[in-house]
């Protein structure tokens, strides 16, 4: 079975995922970490992440990057969005993908394209949303525990301005999947969000 988690930055699509992977015994790929990794080494080697060919020279890179803490700083998120803009990074890590998902028993992917374009015969399709008032107050709180000066103004300007480049980019745009089940997350804690997810994968199994 292939879980395909798509969502906005910190809607919960991550979580969400992680939660789907573990109930039902299936491995995890973030795929926004692959981004990740290009937008850091875009930037470790001095590179301009609005650049195409920049982008492109960091897609190659080992697994063990993925590991490093650092790539799910804020900063490295702005990187992401920036690269992920490029036809040519988002083609060059689409075969990366697409073979996790077409491993032997199924694997749950999350990220912004993944029932769209990385994996549109996957058996569940989620969307996962959530206001930008509720992102932005999740982000905050994140960054808080972890010592970030950050205000709540600025991480919510910062969502809308990665909102607006992943949904208007002309390579694989976030969009909902025609048939995918949406889930709004606003008002919904994490226990809450992942039981929302179980029972609408529950939903979609037993009813074909």
């Amino acid at each position: 079975m292939i879980i395909a988690v798509d969502g906005p930055t910190a809607s919960g699509k991550g979580t969400i995922a992680k939660a789907l992977a573990a109930h039902y015994g299936l491995p995890h790929l973030d795929t926004g970490l692959l981004y990740r990794a290009v937008g850091w080494q875009v930037a470790q080697h001095g590179g301009d992440p609005d650049d195409p060919a920049d982008a492109l020279a960091a897609c190659e890179f080992p697994a063990a990057l993925l590991a490093e803490p650092r790539l799910r700083d804020e900063a490295t998120g702005g990187l992401a969005s920036r690269v992920s803009v490029h036809a040519a990074v988002r083609q060059a890590l689409y075969a990366r993908q697409r073979a996790f998902a077409l491993q032997p028993g199924g694997a749950v992917l999350d990220g912004r394209d993944i029932g769209t374009v990385i994996a549109p015969e996957a058996e569940v399709k989620l969307f996962v949303t959530a206001s930008v008032a509720a992102r932005a107050e999740r982000r905050w709180r994140e960054m808080q525990q972890a010592g970030a000066g950050t205000t709540l103004d600025q991480i919510a300007d910062d969502l809308r301005r990665r909102d607006a480049r992943d949904r208007e980019r002309a390579a694989a745009p976030l969009t909902a999947a025609p048939d995918a089940v949406l889930i709004d997350t606003s008002a919904l804690g994490r226990a809450e969000a992942i039981a929302a997810a179980i029972e609408a994968v529950e939903r979609i199994r037993h009813t074909g």
